[in-house]
């Protein structure tokens, strides 16, 4: 599968993957911040953004995706960057092919499966009703974005989140809206999604070594927790994790001056 990607800077490659509901759009302003150093590609993952939609959505589909995107680009060895679901797919294109990785940098997610304990489950539940409040809505009757805030702020109370979510909205050249994303799929594969490395990338060695790898967390974010330490080391035993104070899942947004110092500090250190 072609993917849709916006590329900014010169120099060594860097490859950023979003996550879950994201974008490539969602990543440009830490892409300008680290353009200076970078070659940054910024990829729209499949059933997201501006790429393509398909029936299948696994971390195997978007190996191949990605795999695609570096033979076609000429990217050669990178640095690649996952937050989330696109944290998880980083760790799985690592471990299967070690020789396109010149450093790994995993944003707030773990390699287990978030259907363990009762915070994994509640952070899984989130992610199940914000997909599912956004399936709710049906954009052809839309009038405006204000009239889909309002819709959406019955079940996401959080306004931030809710414009996060609505970046997902636009408008079709009559005018009407649509979602970019695949939901019906999305909803359908979240177990997968949720579910832990092993269970989704096939073949998957263990450990993993050959590059430097770092796990950036959220202070206050439910998805990487002391517990987690452990089966991170079980596949990257020289694993570096990072913990940045004050903020949640969305690191990147929420302290962004903070997530880029360590995100250099790491690839120049």
């Amino acid at each position: 599968m072609k993917l849709f990607f916006r590329e900014t800077g010169e120099g060594p490659p860097l490859v950023i993957l979003h996550g879950l509901y994201g974008s490539s759009d969602n990543w440009m302003n830490v892409a300008g911040s680290l353009s200076g150093h970078f070659r940054v590609c910024v990829l729209d993952l499949r059933n997201h953004g501006r790429s393509p939609h398909s029936d299948k959505h696994t971390y195997e589909a978007m190996m191949d995706d990605l795999t695609e995107f570096f033979n076609d680009n000429n990217i050669g060895k990178a640095t690649i960057l996952g937050h989330s679901m696109g944290g998880k797919l980083a760790v799985c294109f690592a471990g299967h092919y070690p020789e396109l990785v010149q450093q790994l940098i995993v944003v707030d997610i773990a390699p287990v499966s978030y259907n363990r304990t009762e915070k994994q489950k509640e952070g899984k539940a989130f992610h199940a009703s914000a997909l599912n409040a956004m399936k709710s809505i049906n954009p052809d009757s839309l009038s405006s974005r204000p009239e889909a805030d309002k819709l959406l702020s019955k079940t996401v109370r959080n306004k931030r989140i809710r414009q996060f979510l609505l970046k997902n909205l636009t408008r079709k050249e009559d005018k009407s809206f649509s979602w970019k994303l695949n939901l019906d799929v999305l909803i359908r594969e979240q177990d997968n999604i949720m579910d832990g490395i092993n269970d989704n990338c096939p073949g998957f060695p263990l450990p993993a070594t050959g590059f430097p790898v770092l796990f950036i967390r959220g202070e206050k974010s439910l998805y990487v927790s002391d517990e987690d330490i452990p089966a991170i080391r079980k596949i990257f035993p020289q694993a570096e994790i990072s913990t940045i104070q004050g903020a949640g899942h969305w690191l990147h947004a929420e302290k962004s001056v903070e997530f880029v110092r360590e995100v250099l500090r790491f690839t120049f250190s």
